[in-house]
C-alpha cells in the first residue's frame, strides 16, 4: 500500500466500503470483489486499497482473531507481527515488573502496542516508515488516551521519560507488499544499537528463533540478559531478549510453550547438560521447538526419565509414556526397513494410507518419499525418520 492508497482507504466511504466486503479469503473471491467494485464505479485506488486490506484482513485472523476485522495492515507489517496472545503476555511482563511507561521502538502495525495499552500501561509507539506508522495510528485509535504514535527513526526519539523500551527491529528490507529477509547488519534500528540500549535501560528485544546463539548479549550480573523462546501451537515463532528489571532472577534460558490457550514454562540458570545415549525404549518424544531452541533438552529428558535417541538429534527415548506440555511423545511399534521399495511394501501390508512423516538427522524430503510409497489402506501411523550412532532407522510410530 503506498500514501496514495492509504489515503483514499481513510475516508468514511472508503472504511465503510472495506467493512461492508469483508475478509477475503481466495484469490477467486478478490477478482470477483474488484470487478464488483470497478463495476460500481469505485476509483482504481480505492479498489486496490480495500481488496488489498480485505486480502491481509483475512490473513490476519490467525494472529489477531475477531480483532482483525477493525485493523489495517501491510504485508510486511502483519508478517513480523507478533500474535496479540503472545503481546499480551509480553505486556504482563513489563506491568509484572512495575513499569508504567513503555516506548515501543519500531511499533510496526502496532501489534505489542496493543498489548501494552490493553492492560493499562502508558505506550509512546514509534515507525519510521510514513504509511505503517499512520496504519499503527489508526490500529490504536481506540486507546489514544494511553498511546501517542510517532512518525520517527528509533534513535532519534528521546528515552527519558519512559520506564522501559519494546524492540522489534525490522528485519525485512523496506515496503508494505513483497519483501526479503535481511542480514542482522541491515536491520532498523540496528542490532548493536539495540543490544547497546538494552545494556541501560530494561528492554525486551524480539527476534527470529533461529537468531545466531553466539551473538546473544552476555549480560552482567548488575543487568542481566534472559532469552526466552517461544512456540505456538507447534510452531517457534520468535526469541525474545529480556534485559534489566524485566529478565527474572536466576533465569538466563527459557522456553515458553502455548498450547490453545495454555502456557507452560521451562527456566533454567543457563543450557542444560545432555543425558547420554541409551537404548531405543519404547516410546520416542520430540521436543518443542522453544526447548530445543533454549538448549532444554537434557531438563527435560530428566523430567521424562529418558535419554537421548543418539548424539546431536533432539529426540528423546523412555520406557515410560509420560506425557508433557513440552514434547509430542509417540509410542513404537517396529523398527521397518530404510530401502525405499522394502518400506513401501511394509506399509501397504499394514494397510497404511495416511502416513505423517518426521525427520531428523536424515536427508529425505517428506513429501517427495509420500509420493514414491504410493500409500494405499485405512490405517493411520507416523513414520520417524532418524539415525542411531551410524545406522539410518525408520521407527514406525502412534502419536500419543
Amino acid at each position: 500500500m503506498d500514501l496514495a492508497e492509504l489515503t483514499s482507504l481513510l475516508t468514511p466511504e472508503g472504511l465503510r466500503l472495506l467493512d461492508e466486503v469483508g475478509p477475503v479469503a481466495s484469490t477467486d473471491d478478490v477478482a470477483a470483489v474488484v470487478s464488483r467494485l470497478r463495476a460500481a464505479g469505485h476509483a482504481p485506488e480505492r479498489v486496490s486499497a480495500v481488496v488489498g486490506q480485505a486480502r491481509l484482513r483475512h490473513r490476519a485472523e490467525t494472529k489477531f482473531g475477531p480483532f482483525a476485522a477493525r485493523m489495517l495492515f501491510t504485508r510486511a507489517g502483519l508478517e513480523q507481527a507478533s500474535r496479540l496472545a503472545v503481546a499480551a503476555r509480553h505486556a504482563g511482563r513489563f506491568r509484572d515488573a512495575g513499569v508504567r511507561r513503555v516506548a515501543d521502538l519500531g511499533c510496526g502495525i502496532g501489534g505489542d502496542s496493543l498489548g501494552l495499552a490493553g492492560i493499562g500501561l502508558e505506550v509512546l509507539a514509534v515507525e519510521a516508515d510514513e504509511v505503517t506508522a499512520a496504519i499503527a495510528a489508526y490500529n490504536l485509535a481506540p486507546f489514544a488516551d494511553a498511546v501517542t504514535v510517532r512518525h520517527a527513526r528509533a534513535q532519534e526519539v528521546d528515552l527519558t521519560e519512559v520506564d522501559a523500551v519494546w524492540l522489534d527491529p525490522a528485519r525485512r528490507t523496506a515496503g508494505h507488499e513483497e519483501t526479503r529477509r535481511t542480514s542482522s547488519d541491515e536491520w532498523s534500528p540496528p542490532l548493536e544499537w539495540s543490544f547497546d540500549l538494552a545494556a541501560r535501560v530494561p528492554t525486551g528485544i524480539k527476534l527470529g528463533p533461529g537468531f545466531d546463539r553466539d551473538r546473544l548479549p552476555s549480560g552482567t550480573d548488575g543487568h542481566p540478559v534472559e532469552a526466552q523462546w517461544i512456540t505456538v501451537d507447534g510452531a517457534t515463532i520468535e526469541l525474545v531478549l529480556w534485559t534489566g528489571s524485566l529478565a527474572r532472577e536466576g533465569v538466563r534460558r527459557a522456553a515458553l510453550v502455548v498450547t490453545g490457550d495454555r502456557a507452560r514454562e521451562m527456566t533454567a540458570a543457563g543450557d542444560s547438560v545432555d543425558e547420554p545415549v541409551r537404548p531405543l525404549g519404547e516410546f520416542l518424544h520430540e521436543p518443542a521447538g522453544a526447548v530445543i531452541r533454549a538448549r532444554l533438552i537434557g531438563d527435560l529428558a530428566r523430567d521424562l526419565d529418558a535419554g537421548m535417541v543418539s548424539d546431536g538429534i533432539a529426540y528423546l527415548t523412555s520406557d515410560t509414556s509420560r506425557m508433557t506440555p513440552f514434547a509430542q511423545t509417540f509410542r513404537i511399534r517396529e523398527s521397518l526397513p530404510t530401502d525405499i521399495s522394502r518400506l513401501a511394501r511394509a506399509l501397504r501390508e499394514r494397510g497404511v494410507g495416511t502416513l505423517e512423516i518426521k525427520k531428523r538427522g536424515v536427508d529425505v524430503d517428506p513429501a517427495r518419499l509420500r509420493t514414491r510409497l504410493k500409500l494405499r489402506g485405512s490405517a493411520s501411523a507416523t513414520l520417524i525418520l532418524t539415525r542411531i550412532g551410524s545406522a539410518r532407522v525408520a521407527l514406525l510410530a502412534d502419536r500419543l
